[in-house]
């Protein structure tokens, strides 16, 4: 089976809530690529940007995605890439070099919802999501602006799965059923 199981996708479509419950009930471990970016940096990311601007965050960001989706590490029973579940932030996959390793590493799950769902989730917190402050537009209108951007970037994903009117354990279960098909589809065509 595929190595790994990457969640990606806009901003408050639950990659982050997701993720941790995937990998439990999977018995993998998981990463979130921003929490690891944030470690390595030693500030937030609204930080990074602030100070240090998107191109130094995007920067981090591509060496995260690097050392992720080439993790060399084994698995000690079956000797095969270690397994895991990486959550990668909204733009990721914007960068196509991020979008190829990550397409290379394993099977690539865009997580999505409607513009209004995605405003009522990030709810009265923006500042902490940087991208959303940017132009100075209303919410809504900024929030359909950057998916409209990012759409051909989503695209690059294996299969999608939209979050919004389905509860964390139904989006679990419909992540874990379009990886196992897609990994299926992959050992068929590698076999």
């Amino acid at each position: 089976m595929t190595p790994k199981l990457i969640l990606t996708g806009f901003m408050a479509t639950g990659k982050s809530a997701v993720g941790p419950l995937v990998a439990r009930r999977l018995g993998w471990r998981f990463v979130d690529s921003d929490a690891a970016i944030v470690a390595r940096a030693g500030r937030p990311i609204a930080a990074i940007f602030a100070e240090d601007g998107e191109a130094t965050f995007r920067a981090l960001e591509q060496e995260v995605i690097a050392a992720l989706a080439g993790d060399p590490r084994r698995c000690p029973l079956c000797k095969g890439p270690l397994p895991a579940v990486i959550s990668t932030g909204g733009g990721a996959l914007v960068d196509e070099s991020n979008a190829a390793a990550l397409r290379r590493a394993g099977v690539v799950i865009c997580l999505s919802a409607r513009p209004e769902v995605i405003a009522a989730r990030v709810g009265r917190s923006p500042a902490k999501r940087p991208k959303l402050m940017e132009g100075g537009r209303p919410l809504g209108e900024r929030i359909r602006e950057l998916m409209a951007e990012r759409a051909t970037a989503y695209a690059r994903a294996h299969a999608s799965v939209d979050t919004s009117d389905v509860s964390v354990d139904k989006v679990v279960e419909r992540v874990i059923d379009a990886f196992v098909a897609e990994a299926k589809l992959r050992w068929k065509h590698s076999a």
